[in-house]
């Protein structure tokens, strides 16, 4: 299989959809917004963008199934699997704030990542990467950051927003990071905090209550580009565990031995 042509062409139809979403930014009524659940909301425009992705990505690779955030094309039985998350940040985008992403990531029967694309759509960035191939930013290699002391980096999260079972555990962790790092960011994107780190602008980026759309192309963008990738208690469950860190090398062990401090209690 040609990972390097598949991850192009994904890219290609992330441009392709992009277009309708950035179209689309500032023109939402109030009643084409769904509630999903608890400060959890999906649009019109999630919907459609998903079926305009599933068409094409039916096109590049016919015979995978997919596991879609919206739904509009489940087949999680097949050998290989597209993990669409197709307006990554809706609340961001609800409110107009220019932050979202497109996110695609390709896996196959053993849910090893071959090929991932995080398009942010505001800065008209698409980072990708596919297996054994690097990671890029419009065409450009990108590396994670070399800073090698936790106490200098600069770090991202997100907040939960519907499960607060480990509430408390994550605000004594937020609070040991505000005083002993550069600072922390929530853009309100997974996928935008991870593509950073692999582009090097953030050092490391942690959240829990994920799904598997959030972070599948993330962290193969990650790993190809030369970091780290876990859960928080250091092994690999990351996927469909529902918690992830991740970082350059240097500080991987560090940062998070230090969430897992705080989170695994």
């Amino acid at each position: 299989m040609d990972y390097k042509k598949i991850c192009l062409d994904v890219v290609k139809a992330t441009h392709e959809v992009g277009e309708y979403i950035i179209t689309s930014k500032g023109k939402l009524s109030k009643e084409k917004i769904e509630v999903k659940g608890l400060n959890d909301f999906v649009t019109e425009v999630d919907k459609n963008s998903e079926s305009k992705l599933v068409k094409l990505l039916e096109a590049i690779l016919p015979e995978a199934g997919f596991i879609a955030e919206e739904n509009t094309r489940s087949q999680s039985n097949k050998e290989y699997k597209w993990v669409i998350d197709p307006l990554d940040g809706t609340t961001n985008f609800i409110h107009s704030v220019p932050c979202f992403c497109i996110s695609i990531a390709l896996i196959d029967n053993n849910n090893e990542i071959l090929v991932g694309v995080v398009h942010e759509l505001n800065l008209k960035e698409c980072f990708y990467a596919w297996k054994g191939g690097g990671a890029y930013l419009n065409g450009k290699p990108i590396k994670v950051s070399l800073n090698d002391k936790l106490k200098d980096s600069l770090l991202a999260t997100g907040f939960p927003y519907y499960d607060y079972s480990k509430l408390d555990n994550y605000l004594d962790l937020f609070k040991f990071f505000m005083k002993n790092t550069h600072g922390i960011r929530r853009l309100g994107s997974a996928a935008a905090d991870m593509a950073y780190v692999a582009a090097g602008r953030f050092e490391g980026f942690y959240e829990y209550g994920l799904k598997p759309w959030d972070v599948a192309a993330g962290s193969i963008i990650v790993k190809e580009a030369g970091g780290s990738v876990g859960d928080f208690k250091g092994g690999n469950n990351y996927l469909f565990g529902q918690e992830i860190v991740c970082s350059n090398y240097k500080i991987y062990i560090e940062f998070r031995d230090i969430i897992e401090k705080y989170m695994c209690k």
